[in-house]
């Protein structure tokens, strides 16, 4: 079974809302991202990347199943649980070759810019470090490409 669309809401937030909502389930990656209002999403999105416990119903949700959500960084909104900032930069460096880059550099632009062109305050951790420093001179000219 498919859940609903991003294309049936006015925000992601309220689709995320309506479709994880108060479940045992944590937004990740590109879906924590736009959770956190740090990437606007993909066109005619039908996709969530949650943390689960268990896999769900849904074919469209990719379930990155885990024993424990006591490791991972969470914050709320309303009843939808979503990873930090940090938590969401540093498990999209170490896939960093199996995920579409281009959420993960757009949000480290809008983060640069939005604390006075500097990445101060990001805490990356050091299996992830080489794979910043490779990506982000493209975060920070993000907007000036193409």
């Amino acid at each position: 079974m498919v859940s609903k669309s991003g294309n049936e809401f006015l925000t992601n937030r309220a689709w995320f809302k309506d479709v994880v909502g108060g479940k045992e389930q944590v937004l990740c990656y590109t879906s924590a991202l736009e959770c956190l209002d740090l990437f606007c999403g993909y066109i005619r999105e039908i996709e969530i990347d949650v943390y689960a416990k268990q896999k769900g119903e849904y074919e469209n949700i990719n379930y990155r199943i885990v024993n424990s959500f006591d490791e991972i960084e969470i914050v709320q909104f309303d009843n939808v649980l979503c990873t930090s900032f940090n938590q969401t930069v540093n498990d999209m460096l170490g896939s960093l070759n199996d995920i579409d880059p281009q959420p993960l550099l757009e949000a480290l632009n809008e983060y640069y810019f939005d604390h006075d062109k500097n990445f101060d305050g990001l805490v990356i951790k050091p299996e992830n470090q080489e794979r910043f420093d490779s990506i982000k001179d493209w975060a920070i000219e993000y907007h000036y490409m193409g």
